[in-house]
């Protein structure tokens, strides 16, 4: 039904696109309390995380980014200016939303760091395509596979601490987390998620 695996050269020959909808940049507590109704309100978050990359051995910086995608905004919710707020904790940790993204474990770690919780209805997208028979399970890769597109990875590796977030940045987080939800729902509408495995801390 699908190729088991995809190369880095098949996947730049595909259509590159990205996240088009609207973008809402929580940065404070007032923000956040008039984002939270929404994101409550839906039962399937494309999730993410970003943090400032380090290039020395040893040094490790905290999360500074969480992207929460719904049906028709993703939320860019600045970590290093908010904090982890206890109402930020209760959504991840609420059963009645499903929060998908890949490689979602070590984000959690991350988050759990900044403040405890207990994660609840997170799905990893990686072992959904796994029990499909997908080798290459990144991101990027199951983009390409499920969907047939390329996603940019340019500002991957850019400053998320900086005081504004620039277009590209913006534009990059927002479209991490809005394909992990249109992946997901490829699958679901496909008939392919008999069996998902659920998050396990």
């Amino acid at each position: 039904m699908f190729p088991k695996r995809i190369t880095k050269e098949e996947v730049g020959e595909l259509p590159l696109v990205s996240y088009s909808g609207r973008i809402e940049l929580v940065a404070n507590h007032e923000s956040l309390k008039a984002c939270l109704p929404a994101l409550h309100a839906e039962k399937l978050l494309g999730f993410d995380t970003e943090t400032r990359p380090s290039f020395r051995k040893g040094v490790m910086f905290p999360i500074a980014l969480l992207q929460l995608a719904t049906q028709e905004t993703v939320y860019l919710i600045r970590l290093n200016q908010l904090g982890f707020p206890e109402e930020l904790r209760d959504l991840l940790a609420s059963p009645e939303s499903q929060k998908v993204g890949v490689a979602i474990r070590d984000d959690i770690k991350g988050l759990q760091q900044l403040g405890a919780f207990i994660p609840q209805g997170f799905v990893e997208l990686s072992q959904l395509a796994r029990q499909l028979g997908i080798v290459t399970c990144g991101l990027r890769n199951l983009a390409g596979i499920f969907l047939n597109v390329r996603i940019s990875k340019k500002a991957q590796l850019s400053n998320w601490e900086q005081e504004e977030l620039t277009e590209s940045q913006q534009n990059y987080a927002a479209t991490d987390a809005w394909i992990s939800r249109e992946i997901y729902g490829f699958l679901d509408q496909g008939g392919l998620l008999q069996n998902t495995p659920s998050f396990e801390s």
